[in-house]
């Protein structure tokens, strides 16, 4: 029954590789959270507590770098007059709003982007992927207007259960603020956290990665090149938040973006969550 159970999700989490990857001509991965699969409703609902956090700066023209799906988008875009939303793989039109538009672009630079043009600029869960995250908020400062704010998210290098190899860097809170202060004038910098419910969560899932890590005696997750270990960690994660969900479907299920209060940064803090303004 144990090795049915394994090998279904095996395959489930195998099959999920293959379909984004013909569908968007490289693995998309399990850093970009979906609605559509019970097992990610933590990190999606942990996204969209995000979202709903930056509603009061939305205003005139806002651009998001690392859009995804383009569920934020549909959120965001009813409290301003434009959005931008750009991301490296094609935005599927099921979330984009008409007063929206979309374009496939690695980042930084920000191609063809005026400067001074944004009232807002959102970014979640991107900087942690990106090779010149120092470029990468130089050029978000180029194209916000004065006065305009960056609103950002990435999660906090304390809280991390292992070596996520899909990441270039985490940032401890010391240099999170290091290098947003480097760019911006003006750093409010706050926390991500999660209530009761969510923490349960969270202990529930170091049981399990630790059950996968274990078995790391040369502790091979930090000394090989990360992105020989990419696809492991994919299949890894998928199968691990299967398995969680399988076990504790009530508690997964019911999780939401309520129980991700922003609130002052302390270490422990799921991720950052940042307003800069230029």
């Amino acid at each position: 029954m144990g090795n049915n159970v394994l090998r279904a999700n095996y395959l489930w989490a195998l099959s999920l590789l293959k379909t984004e990857s013909r569908s968007s001509m490289g693995i998309q991965t399990a850093e970009r959270s979906s609605a559509e699969d019970a097992s990610e409703n933590p990190i999606y609902q942990r996204h969209m507590a995000a979202y709903k956090a930056a509603v009061p700066w939305m205003k005139g023209s806002v651009l998001e770098v690392g859009c995804g799906e383009g569920y934020g988008m549909k959120l965001l875009a009813k409290h301003c007059q434009q959005y931008l939303g750009i991301d490296k793989f094609p935005v599927p039109n099921l979330h984009v709003p008409p007063n929206a538009r979309t374009l496939q672009m690695t980042v930084p630079p920000l191609g063809g982007i005026n400067s001074n043009q944004f009232d807002a600029v959102v970014t979640f869960q991107v900087i942690e992927h990106i090779e010149d995250d120092l470029e990468f908020l130089r050029e978000i400062h180029r194209v916000l207007q004065p006065g305009g704010v960056l609103i950002l998210t990435t999660p906090n290098k304390l809280m991390s259960l292992t070596r996520n190899p899909w990441h270039v860097r985490e940032y401890d809170p010391e240099a999170m603020r290091e290098i947003l202060e480097s760019v911006f004038g003006q750093v409010d910098l706050r926390g991500v956290f999660g209530n009761e419910k969510v923490m349960e969560y969270y202990q529930k899932n170091k049981e399990s990665v630790r059950k996968f890590t274990r078995w790391d005696f040369l502790n091979l997750q930090y000394r090989l090149p990360r992105r020989w270990l990419q696809v492991p960690y994919d299949l890894a994660n998928r199968l691990n938040r299967r398995s969680l969900e399988q076990k504790n479907d009530r508690l997964v299920s019911q999780i939401g973006s309520d129980d991700y209060p922003i609130c002052p940064l302390s270490p422990q803090a799921l991720d950052y969550f940042a307003v800069c303004t230029k």
